[in-house]
């Protein structure tokens, strides 16, 4: 179970990283588009990402 969590961890940096890795004047965009949403808007961002994740997580271990 660890080495799976680890690995989740590490796709997970790998592809948080992708961004200000190939485009850092786009990924500065975003944040500061993001820095002036209201938190509602911001939970329900995170609210889609955890359902997305639970739904591809089923998938996967289906």
């Amino acid at each position: 179970m660890g080495e799976v969590l680890l690995g989740a961890l590490a796709l997970m940096l790998l592809i948080e990283g992708l961004l200000p890795l190939l485009s850092p004047a786009v990924w500065r965009q975003v944040f500061e588009r993001a820095t002036r949403m209201s938190d509602g808007q911001i939970r329900f961002i995170g609210l889609v990402s955890v359902a997305a994740g639970l739904i591809l997580l089923a998938l996967w271990r289906a």
